[in-house]
């Protein structure tokens, strides 16, 4: 038995719950999701960007068993495993997939141009050929972008402003990709009034890491940019080791970079991309189109700073920087 009180704080309760989980089931369906990360399974990142989705949908009223159901695929850049993925997400027939990334979004617009695609983490949509344009997609797919290129400037500016001596910086970008080479085509129209050398370098495959950042750093003041490609993330920690072996300044696009060991980082909350892309996967599943759903960029950008990895580099980081750094690990 309850009292009264206990049964009525526990109406209240349900009370407050119900409008999201009505809204969620209102017909009654089970919805099937793809999620399709550009990342191996298991990657800690991958596996974060998948939980804060799982938490968006929740505070959606969407709940694994319930209500919906997800199948999931993961791979990295390699482009057949990426195109019979794709397929066999669309095959399934979902009623909206969630993408990660440039490149997994085109396999799967290949692989259909009418299953709803909700992308996250994605750099330059529009160059890509994802959308139309950032206002109204017009096709299939919509989502959160990573970087508008003009950011790639501050990169190269907070390197200088950190490691004052850095003359020569390599950017380690995806030639592969057009993103990548606009990335470095903002960094280069900056380089001059810094007094820097740029050395684009590939991203291709570990040899071609550990070869030309080994040949870049034979020579001093040395310094690294390495940009947000997939490539990049998923060889992280071969990049974060390099630049610690070859003493190389080095800032990164994302907060995990330096978590795991690097200098300092600039660019979005990657991971709560995914929270907020739940929000777009409940609205077309209740009936709105990608096609009218704007393209949402970062409303902010975080600094993250290792003062034990700089202290290593016998590096000091300037208070200017500190002061406005969002989280400093010491």
């Amino acid at each position: 038995m309850i009292g009264r009180r206990e049964f009525m704080a526990l109406l209240g309760g349900a009370a407050a719950a119900w409008p999201l989980a009505a809204r969620a089931q209102q017909d009654g369906r089970v919805r099937r999701l793809g999620v399709f990360m550009n990342l191996n399974s298991d990657n800690p990142e991958g596996q974060a960007r998948v939980g804060a989705f799982l938490q968006g949908l929740q505070e959606w009223g969407w709940s694994l068993g319930r209500n919906v159901r997800i199948d999931y695929r993961w791979g990295e850049s390699d482009s057949d495993l990426l195109r019979r993925y794709a397929a066999e997400l669309v095959g399934l027939a979902p009623d909206v997939i969630l993408a990660s990334g440039a490149v997994v979004t085109a396999a799967l617009q290949r692989a259909s141009r009418t299953v709803p695609i909700v992308f996250a983490s994605t750099v330059d949509p529009v160059g890509f050929g994802l959308v139309a344009s950032i206002a109204r997609p017009g096709g299939n797919a919509t989502g959160f972008m990573n970087f508008e290129f003009g950011l790639s400037a501050k990169w190269l500016e907070l390197l200088k402003q950190i490691a004052p001596r850095v003359t020569r910086v390599a950017v380690l970008r995806d030639p592969d990709l057009g993103s990548g080479n606009s990335a470095l085509a903002a960094i280069q129209a900056v380089a001059p009034s810094f007094g820097v050398e740029l050395s684009p370098l590939g991203l291709r495959d570990i040899d071609e890491i550990e070869r030309t950042v080994a040949d870049f750093a034979r020579a001093p003041n040395g310094g690294m940019i390495v940009s947000s490609a997939a490539r990049a993330t998923e060889r992280r920690d071969l990049i974060i080791a390099l630049a610690a072996r070859h003493r190389l300044p080095a800032i990164y696009p994302y907060r995990y970079y330096v978590s795991s060991g690097g200098l300092i980082s600039y660019g979005p909350d990657s991971t709560d991309q995914f929270r907020l892309a739940a929000g777009y996967v409940d609205r077309i599943l209740k009936g709105e189109k990608p096609a009218d759903l704007p393209v949402q960029a970062p409303t902010r950008y975080e600094t993250i700073v290792n003062l034990k990895t700089a202290k290593t580099l016998g590096l000091e980081i300037p208070a200017s920087v500190l002061a406005r750094a969002d989280e400093v690990i010491e």
